[in-house]
């Protein structure tokens, strides 16, 4: 079985090759801010992305000849994890914004079903977007009847962690208890459940810690007094939620190891105070994930770019060891993931869901 992924993200489209479980082409196609600066929408990106992956597969010598073309899950409506197969109800709702949010995700079961289209005989899928919800009611409820908690959260790279654990220690994911940390541009964090995240955090644009590029939980009067201010415009306050925010806004930068650098090199007492900041917040709702669970955890799982640092890792440790082991697999399995959903429903191990 031949397999493309499609992985669109920010600045860069991720792509992979496989031939069943095995890659034979892994590509990171970096964007430069010039080359984005003349679309006004992300969704006007899809043409110039999808004719970036073709190209990139010619270079390689790669025929455009594949039995399946899985994108990352854009922000549609909640819905349950899976794999689902494209359909036309699902690209309408893509291209209408229905989930408010304008990211690059999006692009990812555009671009897959393009692709696909145009080969005889492959389908098109998408698995474990970020809006997967699998929460317990009582965790939908906030202390306003006008909004409701929502979860947007790295639901693929999290399962594909947490499976990844369990086979390393010989169990089923769906036995344990887990709290899983994942920590990027965006921190989500969730309690895994016998196999279902009963709880998770709106890590793009509203909830949870902040991180190096969004504000996490406000002071909400503040948040309103900010709002009807007349400093700033919709548009421009968006931005200080979800991009110039966290560590982005506070520090001018988003690299935590530039950060680190400014610390050990000058002795920038501010930097190390803002990014302890964002450890302890971190750590405070992995901590409030143990109630979610009761206190039955398995264990607590890192993973995200972040959890490369060594630092952010040390500090996390001392300060939630005690709830239990800390695991930590830094970087993704998004891409892996992607693909051996694929393959399992090429081959019949799972049958792929339907977008209603």
């Amino acid at each position: 079985m031949r397999i493309l992924v499609i992985n669109p993200g920010s600045t860069s489209t991720k792509i992979a090759v496989y031939e069943d479980d095995q890659p034979v082409l892994l590509r990171n196609i970096v964007h430069t801010p010039e080359e984005l600066a003349r679309f006004d929408d992300v969704i006007e990106q899809q043409d110039f992305r999808r004719q970036l992956v073709l190209s990139e597969l010619q270079a390689d010598g790669i025929p455009v000849n594949f039995d399946a073309v899985i994108g990352r899950g854009g922000l549609v409506k909640p819905l349950e994890g899976g794999v689902y197969e494209i359909n036309d109800l699902m690209l309408r709702d893509t291209m209408s914004g229905i989930a408010l949010h304008n990211h690059a995700c999006n692009l990812g079961c555009l671009i897959a079903h393009e692709i696909a289209a145009t080969i005889p005989g492959c389908r098109s899928f998408i698995a474990d977007p970020g809006v997967v919800d699998e929460l317990n009611d009582y965790a939908r409820i906030s202390g306003s009847p006008l909004m409701n908690r929502i979860c947007i959260w790295h639901a693929l790279n999290q399962r594909a962690i947490a499976r990844r654990y369990a086979a390393e220690i010989g169990r089923e994911y769906e036995d344990l208890n887990l709290i899983i940390c994942h920590m990027g541009g965006g921190i989500s964090i969730a309690a895994h459940e016998h196999g279902r995240a009963v709880d998770a955090n709106n890590a793009l644009d509203g909830e949870g810690p902040f991180s190096p590029e969004r504000a996490g939980s406000l002071p909400a009067s503040d948040l309103i007094r900010l709002c009807f201010s007349g400093k700033y415009t919709e548009k421009q306050l968006l931005k200080r939620i979800a991009g110039k925010a966290g560590l982005n806004a506070h520090l001018g930068t988003n690299n935590v190891k530039e950060i680190i650098q400014r610390i050990e090199d000058y002795g920038d007492t501010h930097a190390q105070l803002i990014l302890d900041a964002m450890i302890y917040h971190v750590a405070k709702n992995i901590a409030a994930e143990a109630a979610v669970l009761c206190g039955h955890i398995d264990a607590i799982l890192l993973t995200g770019g972040l959890a490369r640092s060594e630092y952010i890792v040390s500090q996390l440790r001392r300060r939630i060891g005690f709830l239990a082991p800390v695991r930590c697999f830094p970087g993704e399995d998004e891409m892996e993931a992607l693909a051996l959903n694929a393959l399992d429903v090429l081959r019949g191990k799972r049958e792929a869901k339907v977008y209603d």
